[in-house]
């Protein structure tokens, strides 16, 4: 049986669940998120322990894959309408920069025009300096992917480590050709 979907979901007090048929809806005070969940699964709501159990109908190998990633959803759900989820990137170089116009966020990274992402809805991007990121959202999937589209406009390069990563990642260096003498 799978792990993850054995685990009850608790609901904390002041979110909504609202299921109707194959829809889960959920609000909180950071906003609503819905998803609509595969017909193999089925969702219970237990209003006095406020928990979400979620259950299966057969026992095959991709039925028992979507019973652990629709309760690693709810639970994403959950945490996005009470916390909200955030991501930090840092731009490294010389001359490099970000800021946010209106509904885009400017990026110069080294090319010979700025580059342009728009944002999308749902999600919010500020720039405490020009160095750093922060992209925040209650809907996870969409502040991890706006996140890596980000940093795949100019991502870290080896052997001087410029350009946009997440902040805390690592970038292993190498040693450029001057070593061998």
């Amino acid at each position: 049986m799978s792990r993850i979907g054995k685990k009850l979901v608790a609901i904390p007090a002041g979110l909504k669940i609202d299921i109707s048929g194959k829809r889960i809806a959920i609000e909180g005070p950071l906003g609503k998120l819905d998803w609509n969940f595969r017909p193999e699964i089925d969702v219970a709501f237990d209003d006095k322990a406020r928990q979400l159990r979620v259950t299966r109908s057969a026992e095959n190998r991709q039925v028992r894959a979507l019973h652990g990633l629709t309760r690693a959803m709810i639970q994403n759900m959950v945490d996005g309408v009470t916390k909200g989820y955030e991501k930090k990137l840092e731009i490294v170089g010389v001359g490099y920069l970000a800021a946010v116009q209106g509904n885009t966020l400017q990026l110069r990274v080294g090319f010979a025009n700025e580059v342009h992402k728009p944002i999308p809805a749902g999600v919010k991007v500020t720039c405490p300096d020009q160095t750093h990121v922060v992209v925040k959202g209650i809907d996870k999937q969409k502040v991890g992917q706006f996140a890596a589209e980000v940093r795949a406009v100019r991502k870290p390069e080896p052997y001087k480590g410029k350009g946009v990563r997440y902040d805390g990642e690592v970038v292993r260096r190498k040693a450029g050709k001057a070593v061998t003498k």
